[in-house]
């Protein structure tokens, strides 16, 4: 798929992760009603990922799995979620949590549920969905395609991002029915001034109000 063939409207978009700079450029885009399961957690893995979505989420953050492995900044622990490789950055909180008891887990898991159940009915119900990644390998994305065909009910579209420090934003021609990939520049110059390759990139996308 090429860039003008995900143009268009859609019910939901929701971000697959790797980082959370995706789901802040859906918003500062304006087509991001609210937040995604994946949105403000690190999922390094897409294999995780996909093993994630291929359980429709089954054991996600099950306290047994979960262990606080260091720091994501001054005021946060990095809590990780070892059957799915997914890393809770922005959840617990030094100031309100013991690193081994993670007291505020009850509401964290709480919080996560709600979105879990909101994707998996918009996966079941929804007649257009687009979904945004970043970070994994050409044979990871052919997978997630895969596993999409199973979980989506009905049409949907995967916008997939290669940040691999290109000057600008780049398509590929991958032979790969739903999937349309993109070179964008580095991790770290996403972080930084590339609002206009996003606005460039969304231009055309829109949600159904």
């Amino acid at each position: 798929m090429r860039i003008a063939d995900i143009k268009g409207k859609y019910d939901d978009i929701f971000s697959l992760g790797e980082l959370c700079f995706i789901s802040i450029q859906l918003e500062k885009n304006g087509i991001r009603p609210y937040s995604g399961v994946l949105d403000w957690v690190g999922s390094p893995s897409l294999s995780g990922v996909n093993r994630l979505l291929r359980n429709r989420f089954e054991g996600f953050m099950d306290r047994h799995q979960m262990e606080c492995i260091g720091t994501a900044g001054e005021k946060l622990y990095l809590v990780q979620d070892k059957t799915y490789d997914i890393y809770s950055n922005h959840d617990f909180f030094i100031a309100q949590n013991d690193p081994n008891l993670l007291e505020a887990y009850p509401s964290v898991k709480a919080k996560y549920d709600r979105r879990v159940a909101r994707f998996l009915e918009k996966v079941d119900t929804s007649e257009r969905l687009l979904f945004v990644r970043s970070g994994g390998t050409y044979e990871e994305v052919e997978q997630l395609q895969q596993v999409l065909d199973d979980l989506v009910q009905n049409d949907y579209v995967l916008l997939f991002i290669n940040a691999v420090g290109s000057d600008g934003l780049e398509e590929n021609d991958w032979p790969m029915e739903r999937v349309c990939s993109v070179n964008l520049p580095t991790v770290d110059k996403l972080w930084g001034d590339s609002d206009h390759l996003w606005k460039e990139l969304f231009e055309g996308i829109e949600l159904r109000k």
